[in-house]
C-alpha cells in the first residue's frame, strides 16, 4: 500500500484502506485500541445531547460514520433522526446491516458521500459529529468549515480523533505500540488488511499533528463559526474529543 497517497490523494487512499475492513471492524477496533475506542466514542456522544435533540423532527449528521457505530449511539442518546455519511461503500453496507439488526431503520439513514462536500443545504441539522476524519482530507480547515455550514445556529458539534501523547514516557510507549505492536497485532487478528491499517496509523497520526496541532485545530473551529470550543484528551493523550456550538 502506497502510504504517500494518504497525503496526495486522501479520499482514494481512505477508500482503499478501509474497503477490506468492515466485517470485523467494530470488534477489532475495540481489541486493538484495548477498549479505549468505546470510551472515546461515548465521551463524544455525550456532547451531542440537549433540548433541541429531544424534539420530534430534529436531525443529527454523523460524518465518517463507518459501520454506523456512532450513529447507533446517537440514536440511543437522542430523539433525533440520524443521517450517517461515509466515503466507503463497504463500510456503509456493514452499517446498513448493523442498523437493521438493531431495529433502527426508522431512526438512521446512511448515505455515500464526502465530508469535504456535503450534499445538504446550509443549517440542515440540529447537531453534527465527525470521527477520525481530518487525517483523510486534503484541507482540514475547509472541511471543518463545510461541516459547520450544515449545522443550525446554536447546534452542538463534536469530534473524535486519535492524538499523540505529550508526556515523554507515555509518548515513547505509544510510539512503540503504534509502530511495532499494532501492525503485528493487526496481522494476527485481522490479516493483511489490518496489518496495513496498523502500519499506517501511527505515522499518519504523528504527521497530522506536526502539520495541524491541537491549537491550530481549535483556531480552525473558531474560524469556521464554532464557539465555546472544548477539548478533552483521553487515555493519557491517545484520544482527543472536541466539541463546540455553531455560532448564532
Amino acid at each position: 500500500m502506497d502510504i504517500t497517497r494518504s497525503r496526495t490523494q486522501p479520499n482514494v487512499f481512505a477508500r482503499r484502506l478501509f474497503a477490506p475492513l468492515p466485517d470485523r471492524y467494530d470488534r477489532l477496533a475495540e481489541i486493538l485500541s484495548m477498549g479505549q475506542n468505546r470510551r472515546w466514542r461515548t465521551a463524544m456522544v455525550e456532547h451531542i445531547t440537549g433540548p433541541a435533540l429531544t424534539t420530534s423532527g430534529s436531525r443529527v449528521l454523523d460524518v465518517a460514520c463507518g459501520p454506523a457505530r456512532v450513529s447507533r449511539a446517537l440514536a440511543d442518546a437522542t430523539s433525533a433522526h440520524i443521517v450517517g455519511i461515509d466515503l466507503t461503500d463497504e463500510m456503509l453496507m456493514q452499517g446498513v446491516d448493523a442498523v437493521a439488526t438493531a431495529g433502527l431503520q426508522d431512526r438512521i439513514s446512511l448515505l455515500l458521500g464526502r465530508g469535504e462536500q456535503l450534499p445538504f443545504p446550509d443549517a440542515s441539522f440540529d447537531g453534527l459529529t465527525f470521527t477520525y476524519l481530518l487525517r483523510y482530507v486534503t484541507d482540514p480547515a475547509a472541511t471543518i468549515a463545510e461541516l459547520a455550514r450544515v449545522v443550525k445556529p446554536g447546534g452542538p458539534i463534536a469530534s473524535l480523533e486519535f492524538a499523540v501523547p505529550t508526556a515523554p514516557w507515555w509518548h515513547g510507549a505509544w510510539w512503540i505500540y503504534t509502530r511495532a505492536i499494532l501492525p503485528v497485532a493487526g496481522l494476527l487478528t485481522g490479516g493483511r488488511a489490518w496489518f496495513d491499517v496498523g502500519r499506517f496509523l501511527g505515522p499518519s497520526i504523528s504527521t497530522h499533528y506536526r502539520n495541524y496541532s491541537v491549537d491550530w485545530t481549535i483556531d480552525a473551529w473558531h474560524d469556521a463559526g464554532i464557539d465555546d470550543v472544548g477539548v478533552r484528551t483521553m487515555s493519557l493523550g491517545g484520544g482527543l474529543v472536541m466539541w463546540g456550538t455553531r455560532r448564532t
